[in-house]
């Protein structure tokens, strides 16, 4: 029924992504289901699955289709309705349940997708069970000779809400200054769950298409691309907020904007919650990917922690502070990972302590950020590339008897005044370049030459 060459095409390296209906089929849920408990079963895990679902229209009946598969081979089904991806891995935390969460985050309307996790928001990614479950639908599952599993309801929006709070416990005094905040869901799932958690708060709150709808009618919900910022941008000058909030689609990535209008690099909220968590728990251990700024780990060690540099990808983040007992580990991309979260990500978790940051002082977003702007970053630039390998071996060639060399993921490239990272797309023909140097005339020099190269190519 299905083959190597064609589950290639949107079994990824981390999750389940593609189109609906030509790629994505109830039939194919339903085959997913039942592949996934038998997975479960081999792994001795529970034998009830959550399942969580966004606002893309077809997500209900792919949801159903994957519950009568997992019941089909015996297991019961616990269905939470929906939910942000960070709501489901709470679920899975909370109930110590294996769950899948069916959404396509920040793609557009035609996708939709599964993430998968074991008991405990523990992720699957190809190493850790999807190469095997893929395996077990190109084999065909069994049909199962047990009855069939049962199925129940349970909405967990209101417990998720009250454990998000719990660790913030002066959240609900009336210590902290009130903050204006703008918040664009982009009709995905944070307009179900931000207005369960703000009402919490002593925040006045501008509403920004938080109507779900998983056509997307105002923009993508995409907050990495610039474009689909602009509508924010505006309304926190105009409205004087404090802070704009910018979700993703399943609302697991949290975007931040100050007050002057201006998107906030990540790397910074990275660099604030690690301060912040080493407060708490001095000499703790912080994670961060491999593209983010340098002021993390400078950052890190000027508060007293240690840290760890990772390979880009939630599952190697998780791997690592599982290894290390890291508190806390960023991703430049946005995601942002809590020991007290099940080592699971959550931008609704990220929010929540830039909000605090934010309410315990009385200075301005952008001059509580400024002493983690250390260094100036080109972005990620994506080029096509004919021939990625060769494109590699000359920048290898060119830099490596110079400057400090390593491979963890891709080619990065060290001096004492700038660096910059090389590394293949996991599923397109892509060479996707970062760099980062003490002033931007350096950066714009260092990108040039190294995009000369890839391009070449």
């Amino acid at each position: 029924m299905f083959t190597d060459e064609s589950l290639r095409q949107f079994i990824k390296a981390y999750d389940i992504r593609g189109l609906v209906d030509s790629q994505l089929s109830p039939d194919f849920a339903f085959a997913l289901g039942s592949a996934f408990a038998r997975f479960l079963e081999d792994e001795r895990e529970p034998s009830t699955v959550v399942i969580g679902e966004d606002m893309r229209p077809s997500s209900p009946l792919l949801a159903a289709a994957f519950a009568d598969g997992v019941t089909a081979q015996g297991m019961d089904v616990i269905r939470i309705g929906l939910a942000s991806t960070d709501m489901l891995y709470f679920a899975s935390g909370r109930l110590n349940l294996p769950g899948v969460m069916f959404t396509a985050s920040h793609n557009p309307a035609a996708y939709n997708g599964m993430k998968l996790c074991k008991s405990g928001a523990k992720p699957i990614g190809m190493d850790s069970g999807l190469a095997r479950i893929k395996a077990l639908l190109i084999d065909g599952v069994p049909i199962s000779n047990r009855p069939i599993g049962k199925k129940s309801d349970k909405d967990m929006l209101d417990e998720y809400v009250d454990f998000l709070l719990s660790i913030f416990p002066n959240q609900d005094g009336h210590t902290l200054r009130k903050l204006k905040v703008v918040i664009d869901a982009g009709n995905g799932m944070a307009g179900h769950t931000a207005p369960a958690v703000m009402k919490r708060l002593n925040v006045d709150v501008t509403e920004m298409y938080f109507e779900l709808d998983g056509t997307f009618p105002n923009h993508e919900a995409n907050p990495i691309e610039p474009k689909n910022l602009v509508d924010l941008q505006k309304q926190v000058k105009k409205s004087k907020a404090d802070i704009g909030l910018a979700f993703d689609g399943d609302a697991d990535r949290c975007f931040l904007i100050d007050e002057k209008g201006d998107l906030v690099n990540p790397s910074a909220l990275t660099c604030l919650i690690a301060a912040r968590e080493l407060k708490r728990k001095p000499g703790s251990t912080i994670i961060y990917n491999l593209i983010s700024s340098k002021s993390v780990a400078e950052v890190v060690a000027e508060n007293g922690g240690n840290s760890i540099r990772s390979r880009v990808g939630h599952s190697f983040i998780k791997k690592l502070m599982a290894e290390s007992g890291a508190i806390f580990g960023g991703e430049h991309s946005g995601h942002f990972y809590f020991s007290d979260f099940w080592r699971a990500d959550s931008g609704m978790l990220a929010a929540l302590y830039a909000l605090t940051e934010l309410a315990e002082g009385d200075r301005p977003l952008s001059a509580l950020l400024a002493p983690y702007n250390r260094y100036v970053a080109s972005g990620e630039l994506n080029t096509q590339v004919g021939d990625i390998s060769a494109a590699l071996k000359e920048i290898e060639q060119r830099y490596r008897p110079i400057h400090d060399f390593d491979e963890l993921d891709g080619i990065t490239v060290s001096a004492e005044d700038w660096w910059f990272n090389v590394r293949p797309s996991n599923t397109e023909p892509l060479l996707r370049l970062n760099v980062e140097a003490k002033t931007a005339d350096l950066m714009k020099k260092v990108r040039d030459e190294v995009l000369a190269v890839i391009c070449a190519h």
